[in-house]
């Protein structure tokens, strides 16, 4: 029997970011996805569901998702794994790009691991397979749950739209044609969290994206 997976999203930074807390409900372990900030907030979560958190998740390197990774890592003393390595520059610069924004002040960070198509990531019993979609930036990854039917899938889709592309880094036409080549056809009944908004399913989007259309 396939492990079931519990999440709970918690609003981080002045972006309204998905951070969110996903755990298998068999054993309570769990990791933190794309904490940008807030870790008050975020370890009340942790608190408030029992989970034992093994790992932080990145699923890329912008400031409002991975500006708290440093200092969770330490409170924690647990590893922190993703984004692609093409996100090096963006992890590295989080101190400036906290000022840019007028967010907490950030620490740069190095992951325990580098993430790349065809990867694996465990959370317990779960298992996340990694799909690198670029575009947003140059080293977002999605986490993908293909017993859950569940994605984590950062700014790369959202409901009703797709991640910008006019940041540093960012490429239009590479981002679609990632999302059309690799997340829609995981399957029309997957449901997602994005980095931002409300969550939604694979279907909906090909069906009513407007950026998707065509």
């Amino acid at each position: 029997m396939s492990a079931t997976p519990r999440a709970m999203i918690v609003p981080v930074t002045a972006l309204q970011q998905n951070c969110t807390l996903v755990w298998d409900d068999a054993t309570k372990v769990g990791a933190v996805v794309d904490p940008g900030g807030d870790l008050d907030r975020i370890e009340a979560a942790i608190r408030s569901q029992g989970v034992k958190v093994e790992k932080i998740l990145l699923t890329h390197g912008h400031i409002d998702h991975a500006g708290g990774a440093a200092e969770l890592k330490e409170r924690l003393g647990v590893p922190v794994e993703g984004p692609h390595e093409a996100d090096k520059f963006l992890l590295d610069t989080l101190p400036a790009a906290a000022e840019n924004y007028g967010l907490e002040p950030a620490r740069p960070i190095t992951p325990d691991r580098w993430l790349t198509d065809g990867d694996s990531v465990t959370v317990g019993g779960l298992t996340f397979d990694i799909l690198f979609v670029p575009g947003h930036s140059p080293g977002s990854v999605v986490f993908m749950s293909r017993d859950a039917r569940f994605a984590l899938v950062g700014d790369v889709v959202f409901q009703g739209s797709i991640g910008r592309t006019d940041l540093p880094g960012g490429n239009h036409e590479q981002l679609i044609r990632g999302i059309k080549d690799k997340v829609l056809p995981l399957g029309d009944d997957v449901a997602f969290i994005p980095g931002h908004g409300p969550t939604g399913t694979l279907g909906q989007e090909r069906q009513t994206n407007p950026f998707l259309q065509g």
